[in-house]
């Protein structure tokens, strides 16, 4: 006989009770009694129709179904809402409050004449706002209450171009007063052979969008169509309009167009409607106004208005506004700009009048600055300011009006008209290092302009830049590093040696070597233009043998 170990005793025991049928009991209840809400039932009977109702009107799930007379007036749409009072919940489980206070709960065996008796709950109206249209047939029953009373015979089915559908049940005497496109179709429908009963089905496919064509056929029931327009906002007004074009319905354009005239658009708004324009032909008579908007009715004024704003800025005396102004209005005459609608540009003539200006400006201001005319010949207004500034804004304006010459590829002459300053060089010679360089700042945006093949010039325009600012470059460079005033001096010293390599290589030796003795004299007060330099060198010197070398074949 084996000896009983306590474990094997325990698991002796164990397999005892087991086997004569002992189960252990639990000192905690963590399982969930049993209730009628987590009940399964073992029937796998198909449910009935009344069961399928009461599931589906219901606001929670497992509560006890009405009976079928009453599950029938819920699916009619009278919308009881019926709740068993008796109702078993389970532990820990709160009981849903139905919302509704209005509405009481019927007698327990209620029979189903006493259903009968119960007077429906008034359905509420269609909401007026903006709804999605899904890919399901939806009807609207009513719009107003007058509708009511009167009746439908008139059902339109519109199929959207995405594969959705939406069916309306109208009055014809009201579509008909509103939409001669509705009552055409009413006519021939009711002329054919078809009959359908006293109900005319109309069918309209291919619509863009379903919402705005129900929200139009809405505004021929509403009293104040300005009002909903409101809500609509003027996007959605867009539409609208777009779709009472199609429809002729008279009401909603000139509704859509006196409420679009009068409220601000966005630039997609204004894109949208001018597109529509274009589409759709409305009557001149109301779209008069709305025209004006969008249109300029002479077109020939840009250019002359696009030279005054030119000559406004560049006249200025405020310094902030005008530094403001100019990038504004540049952005506005860019090429790239979304408000650049005339491809031919500016009025050359007119941007070339204005560089003159501000170069006899610059003249004089130079010649005063000499001592070689008297001050009295400057205006009074101008006197007031130093010397340095006026010089400064005048400096400022060229190389603005510059830049826009460059954007739409008229700068080529203002190159010739810079090269050809023979007075200004000469007064540039005399004048005094803090005032001199200010003409040394636009010989800077010309040689950038040509270094990054921005201008295309003539070899002989190119060199007559370089012949009469290039020594005068070399001497301000200091000053230009001292005072910037916004430019580039290393992109000034690339693109230096970069058009100087544009030159024939003749004319590139004689710059080169005045530029070396410069650099050896004065450093870094000197543009570094050792790289050009040594394109220069390879390209003359290999070019050079390779010469002699066809010359002795």
């Amino acid at each position: 006989m084996p000896v009983r170990t306590p474990d094997s005793g325990d698991r002796y025991s164990v397999r005892r009770r087991k086997k004569l049928g002992f189960r252990r009991t639990l000192c905690c209840s963590f399982v969930t009694p049993r209730s009628p809400e987590n009940f399964t039932s073992r029937n796998t009977s198909k449910p009935s129709k009344s069961d399928a109702v009461s599931k589906h009107y219901n606001s929670y799930p497992n509560s006890p179904s009405p009976s079928p007379s009453a599950s029938h007036k819920i699916g009619l749409g009278l919308g009881l809402g019926l709740i068993d009072p008796r109702r078993i919940l389970s532990p820990g489980r709160v009981s849903p409050i139905d919302s509704d206070v209005a509405r009481e709960s019927l007698p327990e065996n209620a029979s189903e004449s006493e259903l009968d008796s119960v007077p429906p709950v008034a359905e509420k109206p269609i909401p007026r706002e903006k709804t999605r249209v899904s890919s399901s047939t939806m009807k609207m029953m009513a719009l107003t209450d007058g509708i009511r009373s009167k009746g439908f015979d008139v059902r339109l089915d519109l199929k959207g171009r995405d594969g959705g559908r939406l069916v309306l049940e109208l009055d014809h005497e009201v579509i008909c007063r509103n939409s001669p496109f509705f009552a055409a179709k009413i006519g021939e429908f009711r002329n054919g052979s078809r009959n359908l009963g006293d109900c005319c089905v109309i069918e309209v496919g291919d619509v863009e969008d379903l919402g705005v064509f129900r929200e139009t056929i809405e505004l021929m029931y509403e009293k104040d169509v300005t009002r909903r327009l409101m809500k609509a906002g003027a996007s959605r007004s867009v539409d609208i309009l777009e779709v009472s074009s199609i429809i002729m319905f008279e009401l909603g354009v000139r509704s859509c167009l006196k409420y679009l005239e009068a409220v601000p658009w966005s630039e997609s708004e204004e894109e949208k409607l001018k597109n529509l324009f274009t589409k759709c032909k409305f009557d001149e008579s109301i779209a008069r106004d709305m025209l004006t908007r969008l249109y300029s009715q002479d077109p020939i004024i840009s250019q002359p208005l696009a030279i005054h704003l030119i000559q406004s800025v560049t006249s200025g005396t405020d310094h902030n506004a005008r530094k403001e102004l100019k990038s504004f209005v540049k952005g506005l005459l860019s090429t790239s700009s979304v408000y650049q609608k005339d491809p031919a540009g500016l009025n050359k003539e007119g941007l070339y009048n204005i560089c003159n200006s501000c170069l006899q400006l610059l003249i004089l201001y130079f010649e005063e600055a000499s001592n070689s005319i008297l001050k009295d010949c400057v205006t009074r207004n101008e006197t007031e300011r130093p010397l340095i500034e006026r010089i400064s804004k005048q400096v400022d304006n060229l190389n603005w009006v510059f830049e826009i010459l460059l954007d739409k590829q008229m700068g080529e002459e203002f190159v010739g008209l810079w090269g050809n300053q023979r007075e200004l060089f000469r007064m540039h010679q005399k004048a005094s290092p803090m005032v001199r360089y200010e003409l040394s700042r636009i010989t800077a945006h010309v040689f950038i302009a040509l270094g990054r093949g921005r201008l295309q010039c003539r070899g002989e325009v190119r060199y007559s830049v370089f012949r009469a600012w290039f020594e005068p470059m070399l001497i301000d460079f200091g000053w230009l590093q001292r005072c910037s005033k916004g430019l580039d001096v290393r992109e000034l010293e690339e693109a230096m040696g970069q058009a100087l390599l544009t030159l024939p290589l003749k004319k590139q030796q004689s710059l080169f070597v005045e530029w070396f003795g410069y650099f050896s004299r004065f450093g870094t007060e000197c543009p570094n233009l050792s790289r050009a330099f040594q394109v220069w060198w390879r390209r003359s010197f290999s070019r050079a043998s390779e010469s002699s070398h066809i010359d002795e074949l």
